[in-house]
């Protein structure tokens, strides 16, 4: 298995804890008001701690589709969560699950700065594929800005 990681940050004008509530704890909830196309979230396994995997369902394209995401740490104190993409649609067939660690601090303007290390677990040696990655970021990226203008709309 090849392993490869990735960093990314971006700054948001939502205050850390208030994004944190809405993208670690609030997630089932506000992810399904900010976004018309995700129909429901359910716990597959586990009690919503580390190890919990929940399947999110969502139409793209026409088509009923879901991610398996599994919980991996929670950092309430410090602001930081892990989950992993360990299957579903948003799983490239090469890999084995990609993990996603974030970090939320003090940004400009009392908004938040967001850390992202994105790590890949390839079923065998080989690197991610390009084009799947920036699909994958430009996915992320829009669901993370439908939340934010969620939580600016709705204080």
């Amino acid at each position: 298995m090849g392993v490869f990681t990735f960093e990314d940050q971006t700054t948001s004008p939502v205050a850390p804890a208030t994004l944190y509530k809405a993208l670690a704890k609030d997630a089932d909830n506000i992810i399904k008001k900010a976004v018309d196309s995700f129909k429901s979230v359910e716990i597959v396994e586990g009690n919503g701690g580390p190890g919990t995997i929940k399947k999110i369902s969502f139409v793209e394209d026409g088509e009923t589709k879901f991610v398996l995401h599994k919980i991996e740490t929670i950092d309430e104190a410090n602001l930081g969560y892990s989950y992993s993409i360990v299957g579903g649609a948003a799983l490239p067939e090469t890999a084995e699950k990609i993990t996603i660690d974030s970090k939320l601090s003090d940004g400009p303007n009392g908004g938040s700065l967001i850390k992202l290390s994105i790590t890949y677990h390839s079923k065998g040696d080989a690197p991610p594929n390009e084009d799947e990655l920036k699909a994958g970021k430009t996915k992320s990226d829009a669901l993370f800005k439908a939340v934010e203008a969620y939580l600016l709309a709705n204080p």
